[in-house]
């Protein structure tokens, strides 16, 4: 882990595409701002955290079997002819 020292206003920068900025210093709260691409997620921990543990979930949970259609017998595969129209 790389431990670094910043002031306010001050900040560094990740693999030259993120900026983490100190915004604000409140006692035992530190603000930061993060500017990065799109394309890459930015996620408190614990909200990282549960994101990884709900596609665990989702990768051992049993599929529910989808229902089967039943087609009723005896019924006809023919178009249907309706009257009154004539073609």
């Amino acid at each position: 882990m790389l431990i670094l020292s910043r002031k306010t206003s001050e900040s560094i920068v990740i693999d030259g595409r993120i900026h983490v900025k100190i915004v604000r210093v409140e006692g035992e709260v530190v603000k930061i701002g993060i500017e990065a691409p799109a394309d890459v997620p930015v996620h408190r921990h614990e909200v990282y955290e549960e994101i990884q543990r709900n596609n665990q979930q989702a990768l051992v949970r049993p599929a529910v079997p989808l229902p089967k259609l039943i087609t009723p017998k005896n019924k006809p595969t023919a178009a249907p002819v309706l009257k009154g129209i004539k073609s």
